[in-house]
């Protein structure tokens, strides 16, 4: 497991193949080091959603895997996120519910009109 923590440069849009596997990649700059680094990451199959939840400037802390492979003798790695969480200004981005607010429940209603 790894982590980083950064900026939300930015959202590509979600690809899905002929298989039904669907990814969305989005971009990551990190501040931790003398030269800001722009880090695409990648989100498949159900963790596509959390994706949907970002926003570009946002700051958020990423957790992500490292995945590797070889395809016609050239090798590729990829960075799966798996937990996306927000540490500055923002709403909740990662796989996990909000928390419940009953004031929410009124504001979702459908006017009497």
């Amino acid at each position: 497991m790894y982590e980083l923590t950064g900026t939300v440069k930015e959202i590509f849009d979600e690809k899905t193949f002929g298989s039904g596997f669907n990814v969305r990649e989005f971009v990551v700059t990190t501040d931790a080091d003398k030269y800001p680094q722009d880090i695409c990451l990648q989100c498949v199959k159900e963790k596509v959603e959390m994706v949907n939840k970002l926003n570009k400037g946002e700051k958020v802390k990423v957790s992500f895997d490292l995945r590797g492979r070889e395809y016609q003798g050239r090798y590729f790695v990829n960075l799966n996120a798996w937990k996306v969480e927000a540490t500055g200004a923002g709403g909740n981005t990662s796989d996990e519910p909000p928390p419940f607010d009953p004031a929410d429940e009124i504001l979702d209603e459908e006017p009497p009109f």
